[in-house]
């Protein structure tokens, strides 16, 4: 058996011509917006098939269950939490396999910028796995596209306001790559200044921060100047000088006491590094009034 709708529970919308011509009119929403959109749930024997492609480009999430798609002579699996976007006029075809029938967000999409939304979810290339958080996301911005949609469809308002949320929910799933290297970068850091912590009162060298941290020292200096704006040692020198500033501020103990608890053997370049960080030499900035 082959279906192309009709499922129990189905959502479908399929805006007729004359109102695609007034949504488009629109200059908001000339750069993309929605022609079709719906939900089918348990979806068994779903089957699209479309060999000279469509003049759409057609966004296909699947929330639990397994599918597949051709595309371009190649075919992909997907499953539970992925997303995969087939490019206007593009030969195509689509189905569910019966054992494990999928249950599918779908729209498609036009305007001057459909073709730049498609390419930020790699469009043609595959599918894109999502995180929980950002499938639940996913699929509340949809909802709330479809209600507009089916509820105010003849309103202005209302359908900028769902082409709007359309081209927000694929902004927010294209970068997903990119929040994920940032995730990563932001660990590398994070991991790095916990060992700087950990030892204020030791010394540190590149070597000893890049082998904790599991990433070469050239990657290391290029993302703390780029995150935190200065280089590793310099960032690990700057934490000892704030912790010499509160036991400046807190303790009684000598400035050379302090110096060599903070793992310097020289006292004078531990002031001339204080002066340089704090623009003030370590005398002075205990005599200054605080508070």
């Amino acid at each position: 058996m082959k279906k192309t709708e009709g499922f129990e529970s189905e959502k479908i919308i399929v805006l007729p011509a004359y109102l695609l011509e007034q949504i488009v009119a629109h200059p908001l929403n000339k750069r993309l917006y929605i022609t079709d959109i719906g939900f089918f749930p348990r979806a068994q024997y779903h089957y699209r098939e479309r060999p000279e492609g469509c003049d759409t480009c057609i966004l296909i999430y699947c929330a639990e269950g397994r599918g597949l798609v051709t595309m371009n002579g190649a075919q992909h699996v997907l499953t539970d939490r992925q997303l995969i976007v087939i490019p206007a006029d593009t030969p195509h075809s689509y189905w569910t396999e019966s054992e494990q029938p999928w249950t599918i967000y779908w729209f498609h999409f036009q305007g001057e910028q459909a073709g730049d939304y498609s390419a930020l979810l790699k469009g043609g290339l595959g599918p894109l796995t999502l995180a929980a958080p950002d499938s639940d996301k996913f699929i509340s911005l949809f909802h709330q596209c479809f209600d507009l949609l089916s509820g105010g469809a003849y309103s202005a308002s209302h359908q900028i306001l769902a082409m709007q949320t359309a081209a927000y929910a694929m902004s927010l799933l294209g970068l997903l790559p990119d929040r994920e290297d940032e995730d990563r970068q932001r660990q590398y850091i994070e991991s790095a200044i916990h060992l700087m912590n950990l030892k204020l009162e030791d010394s540190l060298t590149l070597d000893e921060i890049a082998q904790y941290t599991q990433i070469s020292k050239q990657h290391l200096n290029h993302l703390f100047k780029s995150s935190v704006g200065f280089a590793p040692i310099d960032y690990y020198l700057r934490l000892k000088m704030r912790r010499a500033s509160q036991l400046l501020d807190l303790t009684t103990l000598s400035i050379k006491e302090i110096c060599h608890a903070l793992g310097f053997k020289d006292p004078y370049y531990f002031s001339r590094l204080f002066r340089k960080i704090n623009g003030l030499s370590p005398t002075d900035y205990r005599n200054k009034l605080k508070g």
